[in-house]
């Protein structure tokens, strides 16, 4: 006969509260603003930022009061300290930032909807109350509009990418919106958001950058126009700096070094600009540009930021015509699951991962949270948010994992509400209790040799330290013209290192082991053991 204790994930509460290990920590905002102290983020009063918990999506971002107060209360049982706002720009779901209920179509983006805000504020105050912290994004799904004086805003993508870093009047909007919302005062918390010491991070731009996204060469194509643009500015940058190179005629997709380098200069420059705004209208808080890693030029871009931050997924969907599931892939059966994060850890900074999942379907999701947390932690990094804890906040009629919201909602990809949320999920929301130990209570210890990592080509990404270091030492990546006096070795990305048993990959502190052959994976520290 099975023995078990039932203890259903109903969405006003948890089966097991654990918030009383951080009951100091309440209200969030008691150690002071948090800023960037070398490769770690600190407090006004020295206190050291550990960060675990989860990104809200879209409407789940404006819920009414009673829901707010309960969602509040239930993370802080599951141990979390950190939400992500996410999506709030994003108009396929309401309310919004700018639109409240659906109806008539917004003629344009620059208003700031008064009854979304309220619902916001009283969140804000909520998770203040139970000792959470936030995450605050800023340009991440908004579709520009004509009404925003924007020329040919229907044939923009989400955010206007890339060119929201290259157009003058689109980065004077975001100016405007980080304005906006910076400086509106909380009735709640007597506030405003700029001087709320509940807020703890800001990013200038979600997943948006020039090497990914390319600038469109084909005239009559969507975003000609734009590209247009974007060349004439590459050939007034080679005026600039005396370079003799065919702009008018050259694909600006190639990975040349000219190409290159006036993406990269174009982008820090759209980052400084962004940053200087910011710090004008008093955002106290430490600041990144952008949050993934496709290219080495992506990161090196960071360079100035105040902190690096990065997004990891671990699945393999087949979303076909008859058939729709994610092939079963282990974590423990394979070499790496995230090495590009790596990359994106820049030495002397602050490393945060605002988006992880290891999504629904896979029948081995439960390995997702303690090996996530478990190498943040090995790593040193200051903290990690899963990608979604909801998309909504009627959970009470989303009770089944896998529940199909549509079958290719956002950009192309079928999401669901049971794919990506996890707030009900026990193989992976259930393990929070676990990962917020590993994490803010530094269960499992950092690694303790650093070695330090040359890009050898801005235009290539290398994994192979990472492959063969990633759950061995502590990885950050040292630019060029750079030194890190506390880098135990320094070596390229193409190295690798070797180990003993191809097969078992063991922490240099030996508190994290994994055994790809026998398919197992060993968390032992004095506070806490998994396998």
């Amino acid at each position: 006969m099975a023995k078990y204790i039932s203890a259903p994930a109903y969405p006003d509460h948890m089966p097991v509260d654990i918030s009383f290990i951080f009951e100091n920590e309440r209200p969030a905002g008691k150690h002071g603003f948090l800023r960037a102290d070398g490769e770690v983020f600190r407090f006004e009063d020295g206190t050291e930022g550990r960060f675990w918990g989860v990104n809200f999506n879209g409407a789940a971002n404006f819920p009414d009061h009673d829901y707010a107060e309960k969602v509040a209360r239930r993370l802080s049982q599951a141990g979390c300290n950190i939400v992500r706002f996410h999506q709030l720009d994003a108009e396929w779901h309401t309310p919004n930032l700018f639109s409240f209920t659906r109806g008539k179509r917004l003629a344009d983006t620059r208003s700031l909807d008064p009854r979304s805000l309220e619902r916001l504020d009283y969140l804000i105050y909520c998770l203040k109350e139970e000792g959470i912290y936030i995450y605050l994004d800023m340009l991440t799904y908004r579709k520009f509009k004509s009404g925003d004086g924007v020329p040919h805003a229907d044939e923009l993508a989400i955010r206007a990418r890339p060119y929201s870093i290259t157009n003058r009047h689109l980065i004077e909007l975001q100016k405007e919106f980080c304005t906006q919302i910076w400086t509106h005062y909380n009735p709640y918390t007597k506030l405003e958001y700029k001087d709320d010491p509940v807020f703890v991070m800001t990013e200038i731009t979600n997943e948006t950058d020039l090497f990914t996204f390319p600038v469109c060469e084909t005239e009559g194509e969507p975003g000609f126009w734009y590209g247009n643009e974007v060349r004439r500015m590459f050939g007034e940058w080679l005026a600039e700096k005396g370079i003799d190179y065919d702009w008018e005629h050259c694909s600006l997709k190639e990975n040349t070094q000219p190409v290159v380098d006036f993406k990269t200069d174009v982008t820090m420059r759209y980052y400084r600009e962004m940053y200087a705004h910011l710090r004008q209208i008093g955002v106290k808080i430490p600041v990144t540009g952008t949050n993934w890693s496709k290219t080495p030029s992506v990161v090196l871009s960071q360079r100035e930021m105040d902190f690096t931050d990065d997004h990891d997924y671990f699945y393999d969907w087949r979303w076909g015509e008859e058939d729709k599931f994610c092939a079963h892939r282990r974590i423990t059966e394979t070499e790496t699951v995230m090495p590009q994060m790596a990359y994106m850890r820049l030495c002397g900074k602050p490393h945060f991962c605002s988006e992880w999942d290891m999504p629904w379907p896979n029948a081995y999701r439960a390995e997702g949270p303690v090996y996530y947390a478990a190498v943040c932690a090995l790593q040193g990094w200051s903290g990690m948010t899963i990608h979604t804890y909801a998309y909504g906040t009627r959970l009470d009629k989303m009770e089944i994992l896998g529940k199909e919201a549509s079958s290719s909602t956002i950009g192309g990809i079928a999401y669901r509400e049971g794919i990506f949320s996890t707030w009900n999920d026990p193989a992976k929301f259930g393990l929070f209790y676990h990962c917020a130990m590993l994490v803010r209570r530094g269960d499992l210890m950092p690694a303790v040799k650093k070695i330090g990592m040359k890009i050898t080509d801005p235009y290539v990404r290398r994994i192979s330290l990472q492959k063969s270091a990633m759950e061995v030492h502590r990885l950050v990546t040292v630019p060029d013209g750079e030194e890190d006096s506390e880098c135990d070795a320094m070596m390229t990305d193409f190295d690798s290192i070797s180990r003993e048993d191809p097969c078992e990959i063991v922490s240099d502190n030996g508190q994290f082991r994994r055994d790809i052959k026998k398919k197992l994976g060993f968390v032992d520290t004095p506070r806490t053991k998994i396998l």
